[in-house]
């Protein structure tokens, strides 16, 4: 930081004796130490602050270049996906199962299957005892 060496500090001590005297010199030296030492800490949270400011800003802009390229990929993905379900959806949602006719009052989709309206996806129901 500043460029002081020894015989600069011994020179600045002998004065500080001479003209504080010794009764209150360590007073001074206490409340010079509290001023450095406040001045080191907001120094060094300016310059962490600073840091974390341009970290951020290298972040967002990382996450926006790479958020362009890759949302294109994920809606395709997605896209695809869905397309498929689409395919084998009538499998699943059938009135009939493959081969036997439904002989109950309830329609073969409700017998033992339940449908979830908000998600479109189908859960067995537990047995019930008969």
């Amino acid at each position: 930081m500043f460029d002081i060496g020894f015989l600069e500090l011994l020179i600045c001590g002998v004065i500080a004796l001479l003209v504080l005297g010794p009764e209150r010199l360590p007073t001074a030296a206490r409340a010079a130490g509290r001023w450095v030492g406040g001045a080191r800490r907001m120094v060094s949270q300016f310059t962490s602050e600073l840091d974390r400011q341009l970290k951020a800003d290298e972040l967002r802009k990382e996450l926006r270049d790479a958020g362009d390229v890759g949302l294109d990929d994920v809606q395709k993905t997605v896209r695809g996906a869905l397309d498929e379900a689409k395919k084998y959806e009538h499998m699943i949602m059938s009135d009939k199962p493959a081969g036997k006719p439904t002989t109950d009052k309830q329609p073969a989709a409700d017998q033992g299957l339940k449908s979830d309206a908000n998600t479109g996806s189908v859960q067995k129901s537990p047995d019930k005892p008969s």
